[in-house]
Formats: C-alpha cells, sequence, structure tokens
C-alpha cells in the first residue's frame, strides 16, 4: 500500500510540476519575483494537497502562535522533502536557504531563484559563507520569514547530527527572533521517493531562542530542539509505533 502510494503521488508531482513548470514561463519571461513567490505557494499547496489527500497524511501544526510578525529565522529540523513546501504559506514572505543544486532543477530552479529563495554553494567555502550572509540581510531587510535547516542536510527521525556553524553567523545579523522547529516528517516521506507512508505528521514550533552567542546559541536550539521533541513525544518508536505501515 505503501509503495502503492507513493507511485500515484510521484505521478501527481511530476504532473503538477511540469504544468506549473510550464505555466510559469510568463511569470519567468517578464521577471515578476512578486507573482513568482505567490506562484511558488501555489504549487506548494497543491503538493501538500496531494500528500494529504493521496497518501492519507494528516498535517498538523502546532505552536503556530510562537511565530511573531515581521522578520524572524525559523531552523528547523530536516527529515524530508517535505520541510521545503510546509513553510511557503505558514509565513507571509518565506525565503528559504537552499543548496545551489536545487536552483539546476529544470522549472523548478529558475522559480526559486526568481521567488527570492537563497542558494548556498556548500563547496563555495568562506565566499559562499558571505554570500548567504549578504543575500539573507537583504531579505530581512524586506521583511522577509528566513527558513534554515541548521543539521546542513535531511536526517532520519530520531538521528541526530551535529548543527552546522552557518547559523551562526546569521545569527550575529538577524533582525528577529530565531524560532526552533522539529519534525517527523521522515517518517511519512522519507528519502526513498517510492514509498509514502499514511498517518499525522507533526511540525511543532517552539517560542523564540534566548539570546546567544557562538557555542551558546546552538546549545539552546538544541536543547529546544530535545524539549519540543519531548513535549510534542516526537521520537521515532513512539509515532513509529502509530503509522500504518502496511
Amino acid at each position: 500500500m505503501n509503495l502503492l502510494r507513493g507511485v500515484i503521488f510521484n505521478l501527481y508531482l511530476f504532473c503538477l510540476t511540469l504544468t506549473m513548470g510550464l505555466g510559469a514561463l510568463p511569470i519567468r519571461l517578464l521577471n515578476r519575483k512578486t507573482i513568482a513567490l505567490r506562484y511558488a505557494k501555489a504549487w506548494s499547496r497543491a503538493v501538500l494537497w496531494g500528500l494529504e489527500h493521496l497518501c492519507s497524511i494528516t498535517i498538523e501544526i502546532r505552536g503556530k502562535d510562537h511565530i511573531p510578525d515581521g522578520p524572524v529565522m525559523i531552523a528547523s529540523q530536516h527529515q524530508s522533502f517535505f520541510d521545503g513546501f510546509i513553510w511557503m504559506n505558514n509565513v507571509t514572505l518565506p525565503a528559504y536557504i537552499i543548496k545551489k543544486e536545487l536552483t539546476l532543477i529544470p522549472f523548478v530552479g529558475p522559480m526559486l531563484l526568481l521567488s527570492g529563495m537563497i542558494p548556498v554553494d556548500r563547496k563555495g567555502g568562506s565566499q559562499a559563507l558571505r554570500d548567504m550572509m549578504d543575500n539573507t540581510a537583504t531579505a530581512q531587510n524586506q521583511g522577509r520569514q528566513i527558513i534554515i535547516f541548521p543539521e546542513g542536510t535531511r536526517t532520519k527521525p530520531g538521528v541526530k547530527v551535529p548543527i552546522q556553524n552557518g547559523i551562526v553567523a546569521l545569527a550575529r545579523q538577524s533582525k528577529g527572533p530565531i524560532i526552533p522547529v522539529v519534525t517527523n516528517s521522515g517518517l511519512f516521506w522519507p528519502k526513498s521517493i517510492w514509498r509514502k507512508y499514511s498517518g499525522t505528521l507533526i511540525i511543532a514550533i517552539g517560542r523564540p531562542l534566548p539570546p546567544a552567542k557562538g557555542r551558546d546559541l546552538i546549545k539552546h536550539l538544541d536543547n529546544a530542539w530535545d524539549e519540543l521533541c519531548k513535549i510534542n513525544k516526537i521520537t521515532y518508536e513512539s509515532v513509529d509505533n502509530s503509522v500504518d505501515r502496511n
């Protein structure tokens, strides 16, 4: 059943992306950045609709009232491609920090750039870090909400990896608070593109982190993630037992 869900969803996602990618050509030709962001939001809503209705995944967002108005930095765990869609319509002006490789995807990549996402060359060293900081500062000056995945890569549910130092540099210039977020999205949209699992996918949002610098910031974020997972009972074992894996 999980394989069938995955195949049906993948066909839906391919057709959706191709159709909307072709429909985006006039927006790209006219260089309409505001329209590009609205279009990206519509695409994300359609993707999440497919997950809910084709894969029987219920999306539950907890603690949304912890996100203040204006510029913020959302520091989220990253387990799944799902994480790249959920914030598009849950903040007003999202700007994801993404790996540069995503901008090379046909149809999708150019719209990511036009809609204001921030690409990072993970092999670019110090220059890539400076570019990311400059682009993030520009986005926050425009009132945008920054979404960053401090682990630097997708991780399996329940697996901890070191938080990367990039968030420390960004926090020094941030115009708003840093909001910790945990998820169990990897249980339902895993790295295997051919399987989708039904159940309740949780996004748990915490209170803004206290002001801190350097390793103290990383410690506060790590502790906030642990506390959110504990409060929301987000662990691989406890959630996995409630999911229909058939």
